[in-house]
């Protein structure tokens, strides 16, 4: 059942992209006054197609879906030779604006498409974590602030600055802090606990573009909190059994220190192996003892890490983090603004992200393909419209951001001709069209090959 719905959610998802990408490329030849040919979703054999009366258009789907084009009128094109009437509208006949105009245009669908996509979230409302801070782990920037855990964040604003911006979820921390580690500013936080209203000032200059990843927030120190840990599962024989610990416990404090986050309980029981540590449970709703709280001490024994190879701490028992959720939903201007913003945001970290690929700060594993594509399809379906609808606007924005790359074979590549023939006067030779063409196509069948080694790594685990 999980495979069917991954397969029909990726194939939804590859059909919506690739139809709005292609419709941005054939509406604006259609405005420039260029013939198009054909509109193909997909590649190889046609399975079915039909030729629009008004248009002269032949409209496809062929077998292989991943992808399409829009093949227009070009007197560069093998075939029959074009009657004199129909010559002005041909592509290779337009201006270089109109030219650059209806490249461009795949791309900025697809970004459209995305602004579309989050506000249609962001007006239909979304559950998130709330923005609470976990207890932060020691010489991290957010210890170094005076975050002592427990406390809601409520606004930002940039050091220098009077006006500040409200924070209504740990998701949009996350992307408020994002964008000022991109700009390496100093901000200040705005938090409240039972005891009032304060501000924290955050130094975010010393982060570099290298930091910026999956863990950022964690490396700041940030977790989430105000929630409740407990325990998912013990293992036979491991200090947690010994020690009495039992599925449903919720663990609240750590050697006499409150404790909701995992990440921070883990990174604890890690550095203690062979050390007593003491833990303050709560039975959890079953049994005479439900409610009530115990001390129980018990010693981490040693392990060798898989990821690190370093010797850490481990207990045995896997954990549950419950955190308080917000009901975020914003009003029709506000949703597109933001929109508008959280695409740009995630077009300018795909692009910083790619340079760092390219000159070796960033691991190329960061690379994806249909496989990983396909996974998330259907993880994202199974939690709902609102989860996948985010995620269609994320592959659009990597779509709309792959296509503009300076990569002959790409709308990017092409995009770079007409840019070079509109500064120079003179258009690049079919020569050297053809050259950029082969070492383009060589750069493609690289990346590719390197998504799919990297999805076929993550599936098997090697």
């Amino acid at each position: 059942m999980n495979l069917l719905i991954e397969l029909v959610a990726f194939a939804v998802a590859i059909g919506v992209l690739v139809v709005v990408h292609e419709y941005g490329h054939y509406s604006v030849a259609r405005l420039c006054g260029v013939k198009v040919l054909r509109f193909s979703i997909g590649f190889g054999k046609p399975l079915v197609q039909w030729v629009s009366k008004k248009t002269g258009t032949e409209w496809t789907i062929s077998a292989l879906p991943l992808g399409g084009y829009v093949k227009m009128l070009d007197e560069r094109e093998e075939g029959a030779p074009i009657p004199a009437d129909e010559l002005p509208r041909a592509f290779n006949r337009q201006s270089v604006g109109k030219r650059i105009a209806i490249v461009a245009a795949g791309p900025i669908a697809n970004f459209l498409l995305a602004i579309v996509l989050f506000a249609a979230v962001f007006a239909g409302g979304v559950t998130e974590p709330a923005a609470i801070v976990a207890a932060p782990a020691p010489n991290t920037p957010a210890a170094q602030a005076g975050f002592d855990g427990g406390e809601k964040i409520v606004s930002i604003r940039d050091a220098n600055a009077s006006e500040s911006e409200s924070v209504r979820s740990w998701s949009d921390l996350r992307w408020k802090l994002m964008g000022a580690a991109f700009d390496q500013r100093r901000v200040v936080l705005g938090a409240k606990d039972g005891r009032g209203t304060f501000d924290f000032a955050l130094d975010l200059s010393g982060v570099t573009e290298h930091d910026v990843d999956d863990d950022f927030m964690t490396r700041l120190g940030f977790e989430p909190g105000g929630g409740t840990l407990s325990v998912a599962g013990v293992e036979p024989g491991s200090p947690a059994q010994h020690a009495g610990l039992i599925a449903g416990d919720l663990l609240r404090a750590v050697d006499g220190k409150p404790v909701d986050s995992a990440t921070a309980f883990i990174a604890y029981v890690k550095a203690h192996a062979g050390k007593t540590i003491s833990l303050q449970i709560e039975r959890g709703a079953q049994g005479k003892e439900a409610g009530t709280r115990h001390d129980i001490s018990l010693v981490p024994v040693m392990s060798r890490d898989g990821a690190t190879g370093q010797n850490v701490g481990r207990i045995g028992a896997a954990l549950a983090t419950q955190v308080p959720s917000v009901d975020v939903r914003y009003g029709p201007v506000e949703s597109l603004q933001l929109g508008v913003r959280r695409t740009w945001d995630i077009a300018i970290y795909s692009l910083r992200m790619f340079g760092r690929m390219i000159v070796g700060e960033a691991s190329l594993k960061n690379l994806s393909g249909p496989v990983t594509i396909a996974d998330y399809a259907g993880k994202s379906a199974r939690l709902g419209p609102s989860a996948f609808l985010s995620f269609l606007a994320l592959v659009s924005i990597s779509l709309g951001v792959l296509n503009l790359l300076p990569i002959p074979v790409l709308d990017g590549g092409h995009l770079l001709y007409y840019l070079v023939e509109a500064v120079t006067g003179k258009a690049v030779s079919d020569r050297w069209q053809l050259v950029l063409q082969r070492a383009g196509l060589v750069c493609i069948v690289a990346l590719s090959a390197i998504a799919l080694f990297n999805d076929l790594a993550r599936l098997i685990h090697f």
